[in-house]
């Protein structure tokens, strides 16, 4: 074991034993630089100053060692502190310990064992009989006595550490309260203040040292070793014991240790008492400008001349406070002066705890019921006794009855009035520093002629932000009650981010202007230079006959002042000066004048120059050392009266707070800025003699200011969202329907009132404003904060950096992104495009409003964002790359993309959805999530889709709907693939006219009604991106019509030639995206097929016939045709442009192929021959061709089919072929009308558009002669569509004869006006029977395969006029 350092006896008294043999004791204490600014620095090196051994040598010595027994007092109490936090803050008067007392592995695990050695504390542990108590303890005590001693032993050294600091504080106490002749705040500040700091860190060692464990380290270190030492004592214990006993309780031991230096005390906290009632004046301090920059009466004058010094020493009264709450509890027979009784009452009344160190308090009116109380009455019971024999005892008497009832009341009043007292205090504070900051920052050259006043602003700001967390959550027990009573703290008190603040931008302002304070500072000591040499010659201080000690400091100090560098002529910023000698000869001067010893004292020096009738020399001399510091220690006072470091203890309520206060009703946003900066200062409280605290303490600061910056962004989005809501902006943008409009004002004419309806304007009405007023304080408060974050500095806490720009811009973008993901989806469904659209123009506008305050360009940040939402990669069609690079999809264009894939293309709910080639969208027979499928495909709200997502969204749904026709179209392949030898023999069977053996073949034919449902499908993917081009090329010629006319141009001279090159395909497939150029189906299917590498195989040119063989299916017994939408209830219409356009890519395929082939027999691979180059006209052809079989074959098996049973079966089918003739530009209606007569079609078209509902069941009924013979009584639809144009509007009840006509049979539709009112002429007069004639929008008959490229909307509506009776077929 080491060897116990030694204490100090208490015999030696020499100064150079003190120092020599303290500086190896207090070392580990002392290497610590003190974090606080104080006058320590200046007192450093005294002894250097007067011969050895003078009087002066002595005292130097003295007053060195009680600052650094201050600094010594702060490392032992941040021992004890860590002790008591690893020990889980024991509460040793009830001897309750918690499990992880026992579990810190300092005390060892025995509790019943330390229990009792701690409870008889001061008996000897061999007198308590521990085997009888625990023997098992005892002995696992004795086996490991070794190592329990080395964990004990520093904290035993803690114990003789306090001992000997005990004996050196009381000398050093003792010989400065005997030996200093004034200890006056005006005359000695100080000295009296590096007393006065002893004194308390004195009292604060000792009762700190109460919450350790003292007498159980003490009883367990000396079993232990004696367990190793053959049952001695440790050298050092009974001296221990001693001291332990003589401090338990330790107030107790404090009032008989500090007896004899009471009357000092008393006589200082007499002193400071004016400055304390005048703290808690409010209604003084304002009313005479104590704290005001301006005289309170004469408002011209802009200096405070009124009260300077008393202002200056407000800075001090926290420390006063401090002073008369520790100096009557140690010394409680001071309260017995007349004028003690005020200054305690009004100081107990505003507190209710007593700090020790950082946050741990002893309750302060407990300890004075119970240490100071009984002293109280003790008194009182004296000169009760001895008020007979004289004056003075009833005088007595009166004073301690009056002490008794003040102690008796003031807890009580004090639970009901502290708060109110200091919240008084703050609002007080809240405007005066509110005005100081303004008027500074207006007259910044008053600054330095006022900075005192602006540190006693501040320090009294401070005193009140500490007492307010201080209090956060304290219980104080009632005196009569005796039970635990919680203070009433306000915990949304908006004062506190009003003082912060205030605080803030003061300090602000000081180090903003801080060369101009140096420079008054330079100034003012420079004009004392002359001031004090003129008050050494008076004949006073002549008379006085200095000796050389004395004489040559005021020569320094003098020598000193007249050397300070002057600020005319040169930047004060650049002036360097170190004014610690100025300030270590004027304490040199202090500690002779003011000592006992001395012959010559302060008093003389007062009365020698008091008669100038200017200020003496010692207040000269003072306000030189304090204007000095100003000079070259400006920032630690700053430090020391703005720092409010200690709120690190009570981060936790300090986050509470801020979130109550800063977006409260009172709340100010600017305040974000102070309450962020306080932590800038928190790694101040970590002490280096516990090295855990510099990471810990740099960690909370760290997570506090993380914590409020979550808050601050947090209030942010919450801005930001209230004007967001429907409530904020939303209500503005509210719009009427016509119909509602048209409600309200009848209402108004009518001056009726109907529930839910109120009159037009009744948004004026004051009554109705407040929904205006809070989105006015809701835009005030965004803008307010957005400009105070984006001016505020970055905050550095360690080696991190917070800067709040970049914060609030991540902020609001990432509130951005949320809100695009919360409008995406409404609760069951996906939110319409276009109130997507709408949602978001208004939170961009909102971000507008904020980006006008802030310096950074969010519109770039919206636009990163929208981006990265819809990105999926680059456009293959734009943007050739080897390796595709694995990007992430944007999680928003996904969901849109999944959804509209699952429910309109493949319906997954079931919901009946249609595409309707009248309207041009997709509907559905139940709604989806509340909405129609309208809602979701109209052109508006696909535009819509398009402007917020860009290019890039286009593509992702492209690149969905591609994998799932790719999918579809497999299915395709793998049917004709197993289906091969049935579809050849179909072939042969149509071919040969074998109509059994053509029906054997179709029935040999595999899952087709699978493969139907998803060429339907296909049909529905291929509209849908129909409708989805349409939406991106009305956007692109809206928004660059430049790039829209470009490529439309282009378009029209891309060569013929295929195969294309792939910079060819790719400008094709561009174009074809915006709706411009080619047959827009066949073209995607053909880039699909050419992606998948379909139809490599021969079975693909049985594609028309398994196309012919849909016609058996089943499907077509479900389906009805509705004139409403102009296609089948089960989007069959949707087959026929999967079938045009399947047949149409295969062939474009198979040409390629055998273009290919043939240019590797010809030997040549890499080019081709300009003679053999195909043109796209031959590969239409083919097309056309192939068209022809398909619809040959499938006229031919709907035809053949024909039986009463299958007639109903049979019409679906011949609107099915009509529609495909309108749909495919391959296929011209004469082929159609080669294999399906006028007379069919032309009734079909009447059962469907006439206008009398019998007309269906003369139709389906059979016919007389079992022939479907088709009754032709109606005449032509009432409205046509040719792709959006309107035609003339035909009466279906118009009879008459009908004239007959055949100038339009040959003539295509060309739009004019004349040959509109030649067919409404000729509508008029139609015949009532007669074959079936085509309006002007029938494909006229071809040569060699060739048509007109005239198209229809509808399949029906060309039906006219009739030529011929009907017709019959076998």
């Amino acid at each position: 074991m080491a060897r116990p350092r030694q204490f100090f006896s208490s015999q030696d008294t020499s100064p150079r034993s003190i120092k020599s043999d303290s500086m190896s004791r207090w070392s580990e204490y002392l290497n610590v630089e003190d974090s606080s600014p104080s006058t320590s620095t200046s007192w450093k090196h005294m002894s250097t100053d007067g011969p050895p051994g003078s009087g002066s040598v002595q005292k130097a010595l003295q007053m060195e060692w009680v600052v650094q027994l201050s600094k010594v007092a702060e490392g032992l109490l941040t021992k004890m502190y860590r002790l008591n936090n690893v020990l889980d803050y024991p509460d040793l008067a009830s001897h309750t310990f918690s499990d992880s007392f026992w579990k810190a592995g300092i005390i060892p695990n025995f509790p019943k064992l330390c229990i009792l050695v701690s409870k008889k504390f001061p008996e000897h542990p061999n007198k308590l009989q521990l085997e009888r108590v625990d023997k098992v303890a005892l002995d696992a005590l004795n086996e490991n006595a070794e190592a329990y001693l080395q964990i004990l032993e520093p904290w035993i050294m803690l114990l003789l550490d306090l001992m000997a600091f005990r004996e050196q504080a009381l000398r050093l106490i003792l010989d400065l309260s005997s030996t200093v002749i004034t200890l006056l705040p005006h005359q000695n500040s100080l000295i009296l203040h590096a007393f006065m700091d002893l004194f308390c860190s004195f009292v604060r060692v000792n009762l700190f040292s109460d919450k350790i464990p003292r007498k159980m380290m003490l009883q367990v270190y000396n079993i232990l070793h004696s367990m190793l030492k053959s049952g001695r004592d440790c050298e050092f214990y009974h001296r221990l014991v001693q001291f332990v006993d003589s401090y338990d309780p330790p107030v107790k031991g404090l009032q008989d240790d500090l007896n004899f230096v009471s009357p000092r005390i008393g006589e200082v906290l007499e002193a400071v008492g004016p400055i304390i009632f005048l703290s808690t004046d409010t209604k003084k301090l304002r009313n005479e400008g104590f704290l005001s920059p301006f005289h309170p009466r004469y408002p011209d004058i802009l200096t405070n001349s009124a009260h300077p010094m008393r202002a200056q020493d407000l800075a001090n009264v926290t420390s006063y406070r401090e002073w008369v709450l520790f100096g009557f509890l140690v010394c409680p027979d001071e309260l017995l002066r007349v004028t003690s009784i005020d200054i305690a009452m009004v100081v107990l009344k505003e507190h209710l705890i007593l700090p020790l160190f950082r946050d741990e308090y002893e309750l302060l009116h407990e300890d004075y019921q119970l240490y100071v109380l009984p002293r109280v009455l003790e008194s009182k019971k004296l000169a009760k006794s001895g008020r007979a024999k004289q004056k003075e005892a009833d005088l007595e008497y009166n004073v301690a009855k009056q002490v008794e009832k003040m102690l008796s009341e003031v807890h009580e009043q004090a639970l009901i009035s502290c708060d109110a007292i200091h919240r008084e205090r703050r609002i007080l504070l809240k405007q005066e520093i509110g005005r100081m900051v303004l008027f500074f920052a207006d007259q910044p050259s008053l600054l330095a002629p006022n900075i005192q006043m602006v540190f006693s602003a501040l320090a009294l700001a401070q005193c009140e932000i500490v007492w307010y967390f201080q209090h956060v959550g304290i219980a104080s027990s009632n005196s009569k009650a005796m039970r635990l009573k919680p203070i009433d703290i306000d915990a949304a008190d908006p004062t506190i981010g009003f003082l912060l603040n205030g605080m803030d931008k003061l300090c602000c302002l000081v180090r903003k202007y801080i060369a101009a304070i140096k420079g008054y500072a330079l100034s003012y000591l420079s004009s004392c230079a002359g001031r004090i040499r003129f008050l050494l010659g008076t004949p006073g201080m002549v008379a006085l006959d200095l000796d050389a000690t004395l004489k040559g400091l005021f020569q320094q100090v003098v020598h000193c002042l007249e050397n300070i560098p002057k600020p005319q002529g040169e930047s004060i910023s650049a002036i360097t000066c170190d004014l610690s000698d100025l300030r270590k000869h004027w304490l040199s001067i202090l500690m002779i004048v003011t000592s006992s010893r001395s012959s010559i004292n302060i008093r003389h020096l007062e009365k020698a120059t008091v008669s100038t009738g200017k200020e003496g020399l010692v207040s000269e001399g003072n306000a030189a050392y304090n204007w000095s510091r100003c000079v070259d220690e400006l920032e630690s006072q700053l430090s020391k009266h703005g720092s409010l470091k200690k709120l690190y203890f009570y981060h936790q309520h300090l986050t509470a707070v801020f979130r109550n206060t800063m977006f409260g009703p009172e709340g100010r946003p600017q305040h974000c800025c102070a309450w962020l900066g306080v932590a800038s200062c928190f790694p101040e409280c970590a002490s280096a003699i516990v090295p855990e605290e510099v990471n810990k303490v740099g960690r909370d600061a760290i997570l506090y200011v993380e914590s409020l910056i979550e808050s601050i962004m947090g209030g942010l989005e919450g801005l930001i969202n209230i004007l967001d809501s429907e409530g904020g902006f939303g209500s503005l943008e509210m719009q009427l329907l016509p119909e509602q409009a048209a409600i309200r004002l009848n209402n108004a004419m009518k001056t009726k009132i109907i529930s839910g309806l109120v009159a037009p304007g009744h948004e004026s009405y004051p009554e109705n404003c407040n929904s205006v007023k809070m989105l006015e304080a809701a835009m005030q408060r965004l803008t307010n904060l957005c400009s105070v974050l984006n001016d505020m500095e970055p905050i550095c806490v360690l080696n991190h950096v917070f800067v709040l720009r970049e914060y609030m811009r991540d902020c609001i973008l990432g509130n951005f992104r949320r809100r695009l993901h919360a409008i995406l989806r409404t609760d069951s469904c996906l939110q319409r495009p276009s109130i997507i659209e709408s949602h978001l123009r208004r939170h961009i506008s909102i971000i507008h409003l904020a980006e006008q305050h802030i310096s950074m360009d969010l519109t770039q940040g919206i636009r990163e964002v929208l981006l990265s939402e819809s990105f999926n990669g680059t456009s293959s069609n734009l943007q050739v790359s080897e390796k595709p690079a694995e990007t992430q999809t944007g999680s928003a264009i996904e969901i849109i993309s999944n959804w509209y894939l699952e429910n309109i293309v493949k319906d997954i709910s079931g919901a009946g959805v249609i595409f309707v080639t009248a309207g041009n969208c997709f509907k559905s027979a139940e709604t989806i999530g509340g909405y129609s499928a309208e809602s979701f495909t109209d052109v508006r709200e696909l535009k819509a889709l398009v402007r917020l997502f860009g290019g890039y969204g286009f593509d992702r749904i492209d690149k969905m709907l591609r994998e799932h026709t790719a999918a579809l179209l497999n299915c395709v392949d793998t049917t004709l693939r197993s289906n091969r030898e049935a579809l050849e023999s179909l072939s042969g069977s149509v071919n040969s006219g074998d109509r059994i053996e053509r029906e054997a073949n179709l029935k040999q034919i595999i899952d087709l009604e699978t493969l139907v449902s998803f060429c339907i499908q296909a049909g529905q993917a291929i509209a849908f991106r129909k409708l989805l081009v349409e939406a991106v090329g009305s956007v692109l010629e809206e928004k660059a019509p430049l790039i829209y006319s470009l490529l439309h141009g282009v378009a029209k001279q891309l060569p013929d030639e295929i195969p294309d090159k792939d910079e060819i395909m790719r400008l094709r497939r561009v174009i074809s995206s915006i709706g411009v150029g080619g047959e827009h189906d066949t073209e995607w299917i053909y880039s699909i097929m050419v992606e998948a590498g379909a139809a490599n195989d021969n079975s693909w040119n049985l594609l028309p016939y398994l196309c012919a063989s849909f016609m058996v299916s089943n499907m077509w017994s479900m389906t009805i045709y509705n004139v409403n939408i102009g296609g089948f209830n089960n989007n069959l219409h949707c087959l026929a442009r999967c079938i045009s356009a399947v047949i149409g890519a295969s062939e474009y395929i198979k040409m390629e192929k055998e273009q290919h082939r043939q240019s590797l027999s010809n030997g040549h691979a890499s080019e081709m021959q300009e003679s053999e180059t195909l043109s796209r006209v031959s590969v239409v052809a083919n097309i056309k061709s192939a068209m022809q079989i398909y619809v040959k074959c499938s006229a031919g098996i709907v035809l053949d089919s024909w039986n009463d049973s299958s007639r109903t079966y049979i019409i679906p089918k011949l609107i099915f072929l009509d529609q495909l003739c309108e749909l495919s530009p391959y296929l011209p209606r004469s082929t159609l009308e080669v294999h399906v007569p006028y007379t069919i079609l032309r009734s079909i078209h009447r059962q469907h558009y006439g206008s009398s509902s019998s007309m269906i069941t003369d139709l389906l009924a059979p016919s007389p002669r079992q022939s479907p013979f088709i009754s032709l009584a109606h005449a032509s639809p009432a409205v046509r569509q040719n792709r959006g144009d309107l035609t003339p509007q035909y009466n279906p009840y118009d009879s008459g004869n009908y004239s007959s006509s055949t100038h339009q049979h040959e003539e295509g539709y060309d739009g004019d006006s004349t040959r509109l009112k030649a067919s409404e002429k000729q509508m008029r007069s139609m015949r009532g029977s007669g074959p079936l004639e085509y309006s002007s929008s029938r494909k006229v008959k071809f040569v060699d395969g060739s048509s007109s490229v005239g198209h229809g909307p509808s399949p029906l509506p060309r039906f006219a006029v009739s030529r011929s009776g009907p017709l019959s077929y076998k």
